[in-house]
């Protein structure tokens, strides 16, 4: 069953671009990635999906609703963590939380003090005196303190120190493991690499890949470095089938390859060389070879 789905959903901003024929399926007790740098249309397609913008065309469904027509139902059983949190700065974080467990109509006391203690966030201090990160915590614990089924987080990490980002991430896991479904969306590859099962690749409004993350680090070309006794060859010198983005500079040359590895050392056998580095390429370097394919 899928909790998000979206039918060609786009929006436009006049004649300017939001998204264009967004398609996306996202099961249920899944932590979906959804990556792309900035201006790719990541905040629009959760705006959009969660109705505070309305979609030019196309459709989507959450927990098998319509988000426009039945938006109140579904924000009841959402926790969403936008990308920048604007907060009323003469609040105490503690006065905000509890404001917020009143609207879901729940006691979520407990709840924000266990969250509020992992974190080690201030309940006493007021939202203006925090710290970028601290604003980012109170925003985190707010998506969580009413126990929602389902997670839809917006640059979620932004302002989090290294230490943070892991306790977050284990709290994500934990949330997950109780079948809470996560929609993780990120313009940093690590944070999407450390916790999602599939991630879907948004450039300029347009969703170009959905994959699994396994499957997508599963390239079958190994990112292959060399380094000469003497200069490289040129580039357009050192071409066998199976290799591309090759770069010569000074003594060492850098390229994937994906044919034979045997072939390759062969060829290289009669050559003059330090060292080589055969390694399987990290997600970054996956993310940006479908961004170059799709330029070309």
């Amino acid at each position: 069953m899928n909790i998000i789905e979206t039918e060609n959903l786009t929006k436009f901003y006049g004649k300017s671009r939001g998204i264009i024929d967004v398609n996306i399926g996202i099961e249920k007790g899944e932590i979906f990635g959804f990556i792309g740098p900035n201006g790719a249309g990541k905040s629009t397609t959760i705006r959009t999906l969660l109705a505070f913008l309305m979609p030019s065309r196309g459709t989507a469904r959450i927990f098998g609703k319509d988000t426009v027509r039945e938006s109140l139902e579904i924000k009841k059983r959402i926790g969403y963590l936008p990308d920048e949190v604007n907060y009323y700065d003469n609040m105490r974080a503690l006065d905000l939380l509890m404001y917020s467990a009143r609207l879901h109509k729940k006691d979520c006391s407990k709840r924000i003090r266990e969250l509020s203690d992992i974190f080690g966030l201030d309940l006493k201090k007021k939202i203006s005196s925090l710290s970028s990160g601290n604003k980012r915590k109170v925003g985190i614990v707010q998506a969580l303190l009413h126990e929602p089924e389902l997670l839809i987080l917006d640059e979620a990490t932004g302002g989090l120190d290294p230490l943070m980002k892991n306790i977050f991430f284990d709290i994500l896991r934990e949330e997950n493991k109780k079948g809470v479904t996560i929609f993780f969306s990120s313009h940093i590859l690590g944070d999407v690499q450390k916790t999602c099962d599939r991630v879907g690749i948004i450039k300029e409004g347009k969703i170009i890949k959905i994959e699994h993350i396994n499957k997508l680090k599963e390239n079958k070309y190994k990112k292959i470095k060399i380094e000469f006794s003497k200069k490289a060859p040129e580039a357009a010198d050192f071409k066998m089938e199976g290799m591309v983005n090759i770069k010569s500079k000074d003594n060492t040359l850098e390229f994937y390859y994906s044919g034979k590895l045997n072939i390759i050392t062969q060829e290289l056998s009669n050559m003059d060389i330090n060292d080589i580095w055969i390694e399987d390429p990290g997600l970054e370097e996956v993310f940006m070879h479908y961004y170059e394919k799709e330029e070309r």
